[in-house]
């Protein structure tokens, strides 16, 4: 009967440890919260400056580091035609983003702080929307676009 008790106390050691083994990988392995705590603030100012509409093709909120540069690429619903983008972004003082829609464009400066209201392009896209978004050097920034189909 001994020899019992030695294995049982055995396997609720064994069982412990891997119990306690498994608590310390998943808390390790939890995500952390995002570095800047002003992001999440800024995401909500830049979604209510350009909120989501019924008749948007395609919208996307991202957040970016200072001095940094993002290539958006999404596929348009229906293909072809004429449409309006609108960007907005959000972030300190003096911070700024630069739009392009591709090709040798130099883009178009948006401010991100202070009085602000959405850019809107007007663009002809032939099934595919690839814009790059190149954040200065002065803050982070949240960046946010909405593509809606123009009558035709």
């Amino acid at each position: 009967m001994n020899r019992r008790r030695g294995h049982g106390a055995v396997l609720y050691a064994v069982a412990a440890l891997v119990l306690a083994g498994g608590t310390a990988w998943w808390w390790s392995a939890a995500p952390r919260a995002s570095g800047d705590p002003r992001l999440l603030d800024w995401r909500q100012n830049a979604e209510q400056l350009l909120p989501d509409a019924g008749d948007q093709s395609v919208a996307s909120t991202v957040a970016m580091g200072a001095g940094s540069g993002h290539e958006m690429i999404a596929d348009i619903p229906g293909g072809n035609g004429t449409f309006l983008i609108s960007v907005v972004c959000a972030g300190d003082s003096g911070s700024r983003v630069r739009v392009s829609l591709g090709g040798d464009e130099s883009g178009r400066g948006v401010q991100c702080s202070g009085a602000r209201t959405p850019e809107i392009l007007s663009v002809a896209l032939a099934g595919e929307l690839h814009m790059r978004v190149n954040v200065d050097d002065v803050s982070p920034v949240v960046f946010r676009y909405t593509l809606q189909r123009m009558n035709d």
